[in-house]
C-alpha cells in the first residue's frame, strides 16, 4: 500500500515546488519593476475590500458609469525619457523644416477614339446581306469605299417605280410625280450619284452598295453574308483615328488644381513616341465611384496611328513648386482614423500631437496643421514611444499605476530601463 501511495505524494510535492518557484520568480520580477513585464499592470482581480462581487448584470446609471470609465484604446499620453535611455532605445529627433516641394502628380491615362469621329453604319431598308467587301475588323477604309451590298425588295420596287414614272413623263422630269418618286429613293438611302446612275442605266440594280461615310478604321463588324437586316441593325462601326482622346484618371484629392487649359506631359512607352505636352480639353462632371477619380480629357493628333485605342500611358501634371512644412515619413503614426507625431516639449517630455498631412513625398510628408517650424519630432523609434504612450494612457484609465508610477525611487511618467 505504501508503495502505491508514494508516486502520488511525489507528484503533489513536485507541483507544490513548481508553484513556489513561480511565485518567487514573479515576486522577484515585481520587485525589479522590469519593463515591460511589471506586475503593476495586472491590477487586482477583486476589490480591495471583502465585499461580495456583483453579478454580470449592470443596470441603469451603473451601466452608464461603467461605459464612461472604460479607457479609450486609441488614447495616448506624454512620456518622459532621459537622454541615456533615448540613446539606448535608438530614438532620434528631427526638426520641422520648411522646404520647397513639387506638386507634380502622375496618373494613369488611356487612349480612346474621339467620339465625334465614330460612325455607326445602318441601312435604311430591310433586306439581306449578299456581299461583304470588308469582312475584318481593324481594316482601314476610305470615304466612299464599298463595304457591303444588300438586296432590299422595298428599295428595288421603289427604283422600278421611279423609272416607270420617268418613262411616263417623257420630257418633263421636273414634274411633281417625278420629284416625289426621287425623294422616296433619297429617304431610302440612295445618294445623288446613285440616282443619276439609275437614270442613266434605265434599269434598277438588284443589289444596292453600302459605302463608308468617311476615312477610318473598322472597329466592329456586326453582320456576315446572308444576315437579315433592318434599319436597327448595325452593319459596322468605323472610327477616324487620325485624332484621338487621352483620358486620364485623376484622384479626387488632386483634381481641384486642374482646369481646362492645364498642361500635362503625356507618355506612352508602348507607342515608341517621345513624351507629348498637351492641354486639358475637358473635365468630366461625374466621379467614378469605384476608383474615386475624375476623368480628364486631352485631344492628340495621331496621323501615323501610333496611339491605339486601349493603350495605357501616364499623364504627369506639374503645378510648380511651393514651400511647405515637412517632417520625415517615419515620424507619422497612422491609426486609420487620424495621424499623429511625438513632439519634444521644453521639459523634455514626448507629447503626442495630432497632425493633418498633405502631399506625400519619397521620404517626407507635408504638414498642413498641428506643428510649428523648428519643433523637434521623433523620427526614429516612434513606434516604441507610441506603444509606451498608449500603455500609460490605458493604465491611467483603469486606475492602475502604470510602469513604476508610485514605485519607490521612480517619478511618475518615467520610462523604466529595460531589464
Amino acid at each position: 500500500m505504501r508503495s502505491l501511495l508514494r508516486p502520488r505524494y511525489a507528484g503533489v510535492l513536485g507541483a507544490l515546488a513548481a508553484a513556489a518557484l513561480l511565485g518567487a520568480l514573479l515576486a522577484l520580477q515585481s520587485g525589479r519593476d522590469g519593463w515591460p513585464f511589471s506586475l503593476h499592470h495586472l491590477g487586482s482581480t477583486q476589490p480591495a475590500d471583502s465585499s461580495p462581487v456583483r453579478s454580470h448584470e449592470t443596470h441603469g446609471a451603473d451601466a452608464v458609469d461603467a461605459a464612461a470609465a472604460a479607457p479609450n484604446p486609441d488614447s495616448r499620453t506624454s512620456v518622459t525619457v532621459d537622454a541615456a535611455q533615448l540613446d539606448r532605445l535608438g530614438v532620434r529627433f528631427e526638426p520641422v523644416r520648411r522646404e520647397a516641394i513639387a506638386t507634380a502628380a502622375r496618373h494613369v491615362a488611356t487612349v480612346a477614339p474621339d467620339e465625334g469621329r465614330i460612325s455607326h453604319m445602318h441601312a435604311r431598308v430591310a433586306g439581306w446581306i449578299e456581299e461583304l467587301y470588308v469582312d475584318t475588323t481593324g481594316v482601314r477604309v476610305r470615304q466612299g469605299q464599298p463595304v457591303a451590298a444588300i438586296f432590299s425588295q422595298e428599295l428595288f420596287a421603289s427604283q422600278t417605280e421611279y423609272l416607270a414614272v420617268l418613262r411616263q413623263t417623257g420630257d418633263t422630269p421636273s414634274s411633281v410625280v417625278v420629284e416625289a418618286a426621287r425623294t422616296r429613293l433619297a429617304v431610302l438611302g440612295m445618294g445623288e450619284r446613285e440616282i443619276r446612275a439609275l437614270e442613266r442605266e434605265g434599269a434598277a440594280p438588284r443589289l444596292v452598295t453600302i459605302t463608308a461615310p468617311h476615312d477610318g478604321t473598322v472597329l466592329r463588324r456586326g453582320v456576315s453574308v446572308g444576315t437579315a437586316i433592318d434599319p436597327s441593325t448595325e452593319l459596322m462601326t468605323i472610327a477616324d483615328l487620325s485624332e484621338v482622346w487621352v483620358l486620364a484618371e485623376v484622384p479626387e484629392a488632386y483634381v481641384g488644381g486642374i482646369v481646362p487649359g492645364t498642361r500635362a506631359m503625356l507618355e506612352f512607352p508602348a507607342a515608341g513616341a517621345t513624351p507629348l505636352t498637351a492641354a486639358v480639353d475637358f473635365i468630366y462632371p461625374t466621379l467614378t465611384e469605384r476608383t474615386r477619380s475624375v476623368r480628364v480629357r486631352f485631344v492628340l493628333p495621331n496621323p501615323d496611328g501610333a496611339l491605339r485605342p486601349g493603350m495605357y500611358g501616364t499623364a504627369l501634371f506639374d503645378a510648380g513648386g511651393r514651400e511647405a512644412l515637412t517632417i520625415p515619413r517615419d515620424a507619422v503614426v497612422e491609426t486609420g482614423a487620424s495621424q499623429h507625431v511625438f513632439v519634444q516639449t521644453q521639459d523634455q517630455a514626448l507629447e503626442p500631437r495630432q497632425v493633418r498631412i498633405g502631399v506625400r513625398l519619397a521620404d517626407r510628408v507635408e504638414i498642413l496643421e498641428g506643428l510649428l517650424l523648428g519643433e523637434q519630432v521623433v523620427s526614429s523609434g516612434v513606434f516604441l514611444i507610441d506603444s509606451e504612450s498608449r500603455l500609460r494612457a490605458s493604465s491611467a484609465g483603469t486606475g492602475h499605476s502604470g510602469h513604476g508610477a508610485g514605485a519607490a525611487g521612480e517619478p511618475e511618467g518615467q520610462v523604466p530601463p529595460p531589464p
